[in-house]
């Protein structure tokens, strides 16, 4: 499973907070937790204003790429923010992300073209998200034929079936399963993730459903998750899968983690 570190990201009240003040420090030590915790990219979300959004997007961008070498997943829905900071990325990593509304592929595509960049697909388009599995895998369709246009293969992207609350809809999980399913039929190259909380969103008990979730999740296909990997029982659900489907050799990666003390019981502080 790619990881794909969530904490960098002014949504976070924390977050939000270490930007207004400018709090390099704080920005700097999320960043290398994350991928001393097994994080394969860095996302980077201002969750600011409009206006602030570059810079802010900028100054992250870099104290990020200071303090470790992972490549980073650019995080906007400003598709104009996202062309602004991408030259200063490093090396390749992610663009989060496109979609079906107008004029978002034909922006970020050109950017990615001939390169190794990969992009996370949001099924939804200016009519929002379709309720139903056809109409995901409809768009899904849409932006791999766009991404062909410019070169770039299915291969490349992360297609994020959008999952909505279980609370709201008590079939949400089995149409993202559903959509796993067809949406791999199409593309057997193509790649799925998700984010992990909003299935289980005015539920109690939402860790022990965001868990059940990405155990699922994995089993049925889901490639790359938008995680926190510093959460130790969230990493060592994802890490027991990966053993249970045969992906960890020996049980190798399980066990060393648990040694190492990413996963189990925290070590008692001498």
């Amino acid at each position: 499973m790619i990881i794909i570190g969530e904490k960098i990201n002014g949504a976070i009240p924390a977050v939000k907070k270490a930007i207004q003040e400018k709090d390099e420090a704080f920005i700097f030590t999320l960043a290398v937790k994350q991928a001393e915790a097994g994080a394969d990219y860095i996302d980077v979300c201002a969750g600011t204003a409009p206006e602030a959004e570059v810079e802010t997007l900028l100054w992250l961008m870099g104290i990020v790429q200071q303090a470790v070498e992972k490549p980073l997943c650019i995080d906007s829905p400003n598709h104009r923010a996202i062309e602004a900071v991408f030259p200063h990325a490093r090396v390749p990593g992610i663009i989060n992300s496109v979609s079906a509304e107008a004029g978002k592929c034909e922006s970020i595509f050109p950017l990615i073209q001939g390169t190794p960049w990969q992009v996370i697909a949001l099924t939804c388009d200016q009519r929002g998200i379709p309720a139903d599995v056809q109409g995901r895998v409809e768009i899904t369709q849409k932006i791999v034929e766009k991404a062909d246009a410019y070169g770039i293969p299915a291969e490349r992207l992360h297609v994020d079936p959008l999952v909505m609350a279980l609370s709201t809809d008590n079939n949400s999980f089995l149409k993202f399963l559903e959509t796993i399913k067809r949406v791999k039929e199409l593309y057997p190259g193509i790649k799925v993730t998700s984010g992990l909380s909003n299935i289980s969103f005015g539920m109690p008990l939402r860790k022990t459903v965001n868990q059940s979730f990405l155990s699922v999740a994995a089993y049925a296909g889901m490639d790359s998750a938008i995680m926190d990997p510093t959460n130790r029982e969230m990493l060592a659900t994802l890490m027991a899968t990966e053993a249970l489907l045969g992906l960890d050799r020996h049980c190798r990666k399980f066990a060393n983690a648990y040694r190492k003390g990413k996963i189990g019981p925290p070590k008692p502080q001498k």
